[in-house]
């Protein structure tokens, strides 16, 4: 199976003109083997300008395995053929295919050898129209080698692999032609995924936020982010992370979930220091020899007041500092952690005040810029309509082209029906279509409180718990399983198609209560089911579900 980016793209039942270009990507994808690299524009999480192509007309961009590149225009539904070509009409317009093609081929190929630095490179162009036959093909204007039209459409596969063959010479451009594509389509670590999968996939900018934030320029560099969940400021946080490093910068990245750290750690370039606040206690006093006890009970404690009285020396400090889910930090780690840029340095501040869950007061930053982002694009907008309903004040806006579906509630009657509630949505969530790597089971309690913990398997469903233990490279140690399963507090910073909120259980629909179900809620990037005790489900149906 080719390698696909933006991943994710399997997942979205795409309708419209998007539907024909899903449909050809599966083909490609499914038709092609792992050593073709396929970038596609046509992809749910950002639709830019209401366009899906890569670059003008182009769909797909194929590199095949000695580096060569194809240029893919895809026409779909109907097409003339006139003196002067093939022509495809928009609204009331015609416009010629073969000068379409071209231009955008030159266009692409133009700025592709300006990034190689003059060194060779091979780009070639097919059209792709699998709705139309072409009566004269030698009167289209393209070659008819470099046409596959509805007759030819089951041979689609076979004519790329005679353009990329998988033997010849290589081109030594192969990872900077790569590297342009994803430039081009704005491409970046997918920081939301489920562990397990993050160093495959890549998805596309989230609205702007990473690119125009980082455009902003004043002295000294203090700027908070205060974003709603989905508003791109973990990829912002990503983007100014690998921003230091191109201009030979040293970054830190410091959150407060350690599975996030952990995560951002797989898919962070090498250079820089990616850290919770209590790892970076943890190194640095093993630095200097005093390897902390974690026997201890109060070893986390010990671990802050460590910070609290450390003077960094040079070799700790540095030039960008980027700190994470700000929210559920404590107003005396801003300061310590201030301690570790360099005179002259860069600090960024992202936060979610509605993301709060340890309802600690907001940090005072004086002197700081402040940027809003109050865009959510990563949850469906039937989930936003939904969760809208229990804020209080400013609604977040929904910025996803996708409108998903209702959030499902399931209800239980106590803890002995627990584990077959979760199981109910479990199969749900299956029979609606979702594999079984892209569902995660997240618990509205802690894994130390919840009644989940302890299990290894729901009904058929092996579990992918976290175990507490760490391998040799840091990374951590899952139950051998096919549903992720975890915590709301672990889980913040990650996302996935369908999310399964589970063990709801409220006496009052408090604010604490709204901010744990909100944090739940927003990591699903397509299907929310809730499952609560009978009269929490209650309350959900009323206050979340439209009238009827």
């Amino acid at each position: 199976m080719a390698i696909v980016h933006p991943a994710g793209w399997r997942e979205l039942a795409a309708t419209g003109a998007a539907q024909r270009e899903i449909e050809t990507l599966a083909q490609l994808a499914d038709g092609l083997s792992d050593d073709y690299t396929i970038f596609h524009g046509v992809h749910w999480t950002r639709i830019h300008q209401g366009r899906h192509a890569i670059v003008g007309e182009i769909d797909f961009a194929i590199v095949g395995p000695t580096g060569k590149l194809l240029l893919v225009e895809q026409k779909s539904g109907f097409l003339a053929e006139t003196p002067g070509g093939l022509v495809k009409r928009y609204g009331q317009k015609d416009k010629q295919v073969a000068m379409q093609l071209a231009r955008n081929v030159d266009a692409l190929t133009n700025r592709l050898r300006a990034v190689c630095d003059g060194d060779p490179i091979e780009v070639d162009a097919l059209l792709f129209c699998p709705d139309y036959t072409v009566r004269s093909p030698g009167t289209a204007g393209i070659d008819p080698a470099r046409i596959v039209d509805a007759t030819r459409r089951p041979y689609l596969i076979e004519v790329i692999r005679a353009i990329l063959p998988a033997s010849g010479p290589r081109l030594i451009n192969r990872a900077k032609v790569e590297r342009f594509l994803g430039d081009v389509l704005e491409l970046v670590p997918e920081v939301h995924a489920i562990v397990g999968e993050a160093h495959a996939l890549y998805t596309r900018l989230a609205g702007g936020l990473a690119d125009w934030a980082r455009r902003i320029d004043f002295t000294p560099f203090r700027l908070r982010v205060v974003g709603t969940a989905g508003s791109g400021k973990t990829q912002l946080a990503m983007a100014a992370y690998r921003d230091a490093l191109a201009a030979g910068r040293r970054p830190m990245y410091v959150c407060y979930n350690r599975p996030l750290a952990d995560h951002i750690a797989l898919i962070a370039p090498p250079g820089g220091i990616v850290v919770t606040y209590h790892q970076l206690a943890d190194r640095l006093l093993r630095a200097r020899g005093d390897a902390p006890d974690f026997t201890r009970p109060d070893a986390f404690a010990r671990l802050e007041a460590a910070l609290d009285s450390l003077q960094p020396i040079d070799a700790d400090q540095v030039d960008e500092l980027i700190i994470d889910e700000g929210q559920d930090f404590q107003a005396g780690w801003a300061r310590n952690l201030l301690r570790f840029l360099r005179p002259g340095g860069r600090a960024w501040w992202l936060e979610d005040p509605l993301q709060n869950l340890y309802a600690r007061p907001p940090v005072d930053l004086p002197g700081w810029v402040t940027l809003h982002a109050d865009t959510n694009y990563r949850s469906p907008r039937d989930i936003l309509a939904s969760l809208n309903r229990l804020l209080p004040g400013r609604p977040v806006e929904a910025g996803s082209p996708v409108s998903g579906a209702e959030v499902e509630i399931i209800s239980y009657a106590g803890p002995d029906d627990l584990a077959a509630a979760s199981t109910r949505a479990l199969t749900r969530a299956v029979g609606l279509g979702f594999k079984r790597p892209h569902i995660a089971l997240v618990t509205y309690r802690g894994r130390e409180h919840s009644l989940l913990t302890p299990l290894t398997r729901l009904g058929n469903f092996p579990l992918k718990a976290p175990t507490g233990r760490y391998d040799l490279l840091g990374n951590p140690i899952l139950t051998d399983g096919d549903i992720l399963i975890d915590s709301v507090h672990r889980f913040k910073g990650r996302a996935a198609p369908c999310v399964i909120l589970t063990e709801i259980d409220f006496t009052t629909l408090d604010d604490a209560a709204i901010r744990r179900l909100f944090v739940g809620a927003t990591r699903a990037t397509l299907k929310l089911i809730l499952v609560a005790t009978e009269p929490a489900a209650a309350v959900l149906r009323e206050r979340l579900l439209p009238a009827s």
